[in-house]
């Protein structure tokens, strides 16, 4: 078992994990995991082909080490919808949540049997698994991934907010439920996503607790400038937490 895995079992939640680019684990307070867009191996670089797609970033989650309750795809680029992981840990029972463009990838990758398992959403569908209440909402990734969603989750009291992949859509905010503990946002500026001084718009909006850059690091070609968004979050006075790879970070508990 890698490190990550044992960590994420041992750990006491509610908390989250990052495991690079745009995925990170959920854990509740008693014990359920969820897992949005996790990316853990290397097969954007085996179907696009070229080098600006290598990973750069460690494999350090193995899909046959846990068992997730509940796993999002918010839409079907491959590092969101790693078709190297995905069938594995939907095979485990788990109930995945993904955009409806991903449907093509599920009969691809012959994943049918799992139908009863599938759900495919769309921005202002809601539902609840477990110890986790969702809801899924509007991004805008262009016409690549027009069908692409964003989520917040609530678990133990407490409210997440994964952006996606996304523009920034200020005229949108009003759709996300506050007050908002958390803001997970993209930072790269590339293939349609914020950058860092518009996910500071964002935070400036939403004024969460705590705002969590991602979607850096992993490929040359998508770019990401931890320094400006570090710098950008000082200067406005925004509470920030750049988390390195396997970093958790501890939520309280709210009753």
């Amino acid at each position: 078992m890698l490190d990550l895995a044992a960590k994420i079992l041992s750990a006491k939640g509610p908390c989250i994990f990052a495991t690079g680019q745009a995925g990170f684990v959920v854990k509740s307070s008693s014990g359920q995991l969820l897992a949005i867009d996790l990316y853990l191996s290397n097969c954007v670089e085996r179907v696009e082909g070229h080098k600006g797609f290598k990973r750069l970033l460690p494999e350090i989650l193995s899909p046959f080490e846990l068992t997730f309750d509940v796993i999002i795809c918010t839409h079907p680029h491959l590092d969101h919808f790693d078709i190297d992981a995905v069938p594995e840990m939907v095979s485990k029972g788990s109930k995945m949540y993904c955009s409806v463009d991903c449907e093509k990838l599920v009969h691809q990758l012959q994943m049918e049997y799992y139908n009863d398992s599938i759900a495919y959403i769309k921005p202002g569908n809601r539902s609840s698994e477990g110890d986790f209440e969702l809801l899924f909402v509007n991004c805008d990734h262009g016409t690549g991934a027009p069908d692409a969603v964003g989520v917040v989750v609530k678990v133990d009291g407490k409210t997440i907010y994964e952006v996606g992949d996304s523009r920034l859509r200020l005229d949108r905010a009003a759709e996300i439920p506050m007050p908002l503990d958390v803001l997970i946002s993209p930072i790269n500026g590339m293939y349609g996503n914020m950058n860092s001084v518009e996910t500071a718009k964002l935070a400036e909006a939403l004024r969460p607790s705590i705002t969590i850059p991602c979607h850096y690091g992993m490929f040359a070609s998508h770019g990401g400038d931890l320094k400006h968004f570090y710098d950008v979050m000082n200067e406005k006075h925004l509470p920030a937490l750049i988390m390195r790879q396997g970093e958790q970070y501890r939520l309280e508990r709210t009753q």
